[in-house]
């Protein structure tokens, strides 16, 4: 076993990984079975049976309830006479807090025919401000089979969050973040992390519970057989996904508690808000989600005791953004709520997906390990920022979080490697639950600009992917007023291979981009350390199987500390001065076993003092 001495790392550990059943849960965007490497696209279900109705005499929820007048006998018959036009009986569902109606259609209608049954019944009455289909939304993420001990896309260089300094200035405690998904399943390593949430599926196919809205945002588990989402849809998903677990736990599942895996925020509270069953779910179901997360009153519903200042909504269907959901964004911003959304895994332009197309939601597209645009993750000019969304075609490379182990109907806790814009999307929610833990009088405005503002370049292509991939540390920093000064880097120089021809690291806090360019290569460093300061040299690896190590010595070629972990895991060594002049230290760089060359040799060593 490769030892490891005298570390001084600040990463979170997990203790416990365990392994996850199959699962191939329902997607918007993207499917990968287990153990298969390719995609395999899912088609969006782009048919409804229901219809949207707002009259012009109505008012959506501002701080009371909103104002939907009752259907007079009048305006039904003009609906009545649109639905006859296309053999449709209809009837009045329920209202919603956006000021509308929610109209039952007696049969499933491509989302075209049901745009032209409400562009007849606008023509029809004068007094319907707008008329929309009722569309079904659904998740964007794609599953892998899950074996790996670490979390990547927090703290890895090249492709991770940056998010260990940031956690030692914010952990989101005081913030609410309303996951809006397919529920929750309790998990010991979310023990505590969840308030009071609310399903808000008003069909009881869809909810899988026996009935439509209540208090219990449990997910039931949302596998499908083949034709129960409509004409041509497989069964893709024939075991459920447990989605919002994984989210939730990618926000906040409990760190340091010796189990498992960390969140982003790992001190804020998820609200949880049930709105994706068997087959997705609908817009206005989702919209009435959106407004009670941030506070909003919906006809119907007890009040939202622990209104979220952030709502992740890792979901999303096509076409244009509706009213509805345009609406329902608005309402929620007004409150001081700012919402992430997912850009779609289609790998196309995310103007043709919703709500990454709405306006006033910050849009998260996909990077991959390398720091590069996953090659599902769709792009464009809507697309705000990036986060890690992993790449399972390497299953480590995916996104690890809690997720549950029940195939159909809910089982054991577990834990699973996802890909996808819906694992992204929690990662720019954390953060932003991180930065208004350290400023609560941030508008969502503010906290969109300041994401933008702070994000690094990408450091692989990613066009048209925002303005970089969100740092964490910096975005926390802008959050206080505070301005990071971004860490002086340098190149290695060959050769370098001895004491007497190590390259000079003059300036603290100095990242070097360097490389293993054989198997028998060395690369050395010197830095002329003051009296009393203490040298702290973190190695990391530029992919998951190499496997370089790292020793610190003095001007008399003593070692003096050494740190050999295993591959793909970040090495660091500290040494102090304790003389009272500037005495030169020398860091070593070794290779043990993976890539070489200058792509698959790739590392960085951060040296510190």
């Amino acid at each position: 076993m490769k030892r490891n001495q005298s570390q001084n790392q600040k990463l979170v550990r997990m203790c416990a990984v365990l392994a996850v059943a199959g699962a191939l849960p329902l997607t918007a965007m993207a499917g990968v079975p287990e153990f298969h490497a390719a995609a395999q696209a899912v088609q969006p279900i782009m048919q409804t049976d229901r219809l949207i109705v707002k009259y012009k005499d109505a008012a959506p929820a501002g701080k009371g309830v909103a104002k939907v007048p009752a259907m007079a006998q009048a305006r039904k018959a003009l609906v009545d006479r649109a639905g006859q036009q296309f053999g449709l009986s209809m009837k009045m569902l329920h209202t919603s807090a956006t000021g509308a109606h929610i109209v039952q259609l007696s049969k499933k209608m491509s989302a075209e025919e049901v745009a032209a049954l409400a562009a007849e019944l606008v023509a029809r009455d004068p007094s319907v401000e707008y008329a929309e289909p009722d569309l079904i939304m659904q998740k964007m993420f794609t599953p892998t089979d899950p074996r790996y001990n670490e979390q990547w896309h927090y703290f890895e260089t090249t492709g991770g969050l940056r998010l260990p300094v940031a956690w030692d200035k914010a952990t989101g405690t005081n913030v609410k973040v309303a996951v809006i998904d397919t529920g929750y399943r309790p998990h010991a390593d979310l023990s505590g992390q969840f308030l009071p949430g609310y399903d808000f599926i008003s069909s009881a196919t869809i909810a899988n519970d026996g009935n439509g809205r209540d208090s219990d945002a449990s997910d039931t588990g949302d596998a499908i057989v083949a034709g129960e989402c409509g004409t041509g849809q497989p069964a893709q998903d024939q075991s459920s996904s447990w989605h919002g677990t994984h989210v939730a736990g990618t926000i906040a599942a409990r760190t340091s508690n010796g189990l498992g895996v960390a969140g982003v925020a790992f001190n804020a509270k998820i609200v949880p808000v049930r709105v994706l069953g068997k087959c997705g779910g609908y817009t206005s179901d989702i919209a009435d989600a959106i407004i009670w997360s941030s506070g909003g009153a919906v006809s119907g519903v007890p009040a939202n005791a622990n209104p979220a200042r952030v709502i992740n909504m890792s979901l999303g269907g096509g076409g244009a953004c509706g009213a509805t959901t345009q609406n329902a964004i608005n309402s929620a911003r007004s409150r001081g709520t700012v919402v992430i959304v997912a850009a779609g895994n289609e790998n196309t332009n995310a103007s043709n997906s919703n709500p990454a197309n709405c306006a006033g939601v910050v849009t998260v597209a996909a990077t991959n390990r390398s720091g590069g645009r996953a090659w599902y993750s769709n792009y464009g000019t809507v697309v705000d920022v990036a986060a890690p969304g992993g790449d399972t075609s390497v299953a480590a490379n995916g996104i690890l979080s809690t997720l549950n182990a029940g195939t159909k109907a809910p089982g054991a806790d577990n834990y699973a490697f996802y890909q996808g814009t819906s694992m992204a999307t929690p990662h720019v929610a954390g953060v932003a639950a991180l930065m208004l833990s350290k400023n609560a009088n941030l508008t969502p405005d503010e906290i969109e600009s300041k994401l933008k503002s702070t994000a690094r370049a990408f450091p692989a292509t990613c066009t048209s992917c925002g303005t970089g991939i969100v740092d964490a540390n910096a975005a926390v920093d802008a959050a206080s007023g505070t301005v990071t000064t971004p860490a002086p880097a340098m190149n290695e120089v060959e050769s370098n291979n001895t004491l007497a021809s190590s390259n000079s690291v003059a300036t603290s806090a100095t990242v070097v981009s360097g490389n293993m360019g054989s198997s028998t290569d060395t690369d050395f460093f010197a830095v002329q350390l003051p009296a009393g300061k203490t040298l702290t040299s973190t190695l990391t690896m530029g992919t998951s199987t190499a496997d370089y190590d790292l020793y610190v010595y003095n001007s008399s070629g003593t070692l003096l500390a050494r740190s050999e972990n295993g591959a793909g895991v970040v090495d660091a060594a500290s040494v102090s001065n304790t003389g009272t002049t500037t005495s030169a230290r020398y860091v070593r760089v070794v290779y043990y076993s993976g890539g070489t060359g200058a792509t698959s040799g790739k590392y960085t060593l951060k040296m510190a003092w």
